[in-house]
């Protein structure tokens, strides 16, 4: 997704009925995060794939199927990539005061369901 005016894009959206859309391939960098820090690091969008989610989380929640489909999506990289459910991140913890999404209760109902899938850190 690409918003021209605002030079933003992610590497995938998720609609609410779970469909996915690849926008910039994992190998590439796209530019979701913007001035930003995660795990002591600078320029999130270096090092940190984009997801978005279609909808307004402060709004509505996700939908069940939004959620399994991002864990479907992360299912086919967690291992390539070594990630933890503690590298994954929104954007109000990686530029806060900048960026508001996802909802934290939406935030937390994702992660929680992370943990589920993949167990915490070993």
């Amino acid at each position: 997704m690409m918003q021209l005016a605002s030079k933003v894009s992610y590497h995938v959206l998720i609609g609410l009925d779970g469909s996915r859309c690849t926008f910039v391939p994992d190998k590439y960098i796209a530019w979701h995060a913007g001035a930003s820090r995660f795990l002591g690091r600078d320029r999130c969008n270096d090092f940190l794939l984009g997801v978005a989610f279609a909808g307004d989380t402060n709004i509505a929640p996700l939908t069940d199927t939004q959620i399994a489909s991002a864990l479907e999506w992360l299912d086919s990289r967690w291992t390539r990539y070594r990630w933890t459910p503690e590298r994954m991140t929104d954007h109000r913890q990686a530029s806060p005061g900048r960026k508001n999404d996802l909802h934290p209760t939406e935030w937390s109902r994702l992660h929680t369901a992370i943990v589920a899938r993949f167990g915490s850190a070993p």
